[in-house]
C-alpha cells in the first residue's frame, strides 16, 4: 500500500450541468423569483429538482416552479452572494403543522380587578406611576 502525498492526491469531480432544473420560485413584485434556501450549516443555496415529482414530494404540490438550466440558476443567484446550487436535496425540515386556534378565556377581566389598558394608555399609566 503506498501512502499519498500532497502532490499526489486525486482531482476532485468535475462539475458539470444538472441539464434543465425545476426551480421553486415564489411571487414578487416584478415576476417570480427563485427560492432561496439553507444548508444544514446556514449557508444559503439555490435549489433545482431534477423532476417535477421529486419537487412536489419535497416541497409539496403547490408549490410553483420555472425550468431553468443549472448555469442560469447560477447566473440568477450569484448577485445576491448565492454561489452554491443544490439538486435533489435529500435533507429537509417538514413543513410547520397548523397552529392551534387560541383558546378565549371565560372571564371577565375586569371581575377580576384587572383593568385591560393597551397601547398608548397603557404607557400613559405606567409613566404617572413612575414620574407622579
Amino acid at each position: 500500500m503506498t501512502e499519498l502525498v500532497c502532490g499526489d492526491d486525486p482531482e476532485p469531480a468535475e462539475r458539470f450541468p444538472a441539464g434543465p432544473l425545476f426551480v421553486p420560485v415564489r411571487p414578487g413584485p416584478y415576476g417570480h423569483a427563485a427560492r432561496l434556501f439553507r444548508t444544514p450549516l446556514g449557508d444559503r443555496t439555490a435549489v433545482g429538482f431534477t423532476s417535477e415529482r421529486a419537487l412536489a414530494a419535497t416541497l409539496g404540490p403547490g408549490q410553483p416552479w420555472i425550468r431553468l438550466a443549472e448555469p442560469a440558476l447560477r447566473a440568477t443567484t450569484a448577485p445576491l452572494g448565492v454561489a452554491t446550487v443544490t439538486v435533489d436535496p435529500q435533507l429537509t425540515a417538514p413543513a410547520p403543522a397548523a397552529a392551534a386556534p387560541a383558546r378565549r378565556h371565560a372571564w371577565d377581566a375586569h371581575a377580576v380587578g384587572v383593568l385591560r389598558v393597551t397601547g398608548a394608555a397603557a404607557l400613559v399609566t405606567a409613566l404617572s406611576y413612575w414620574i407622579g
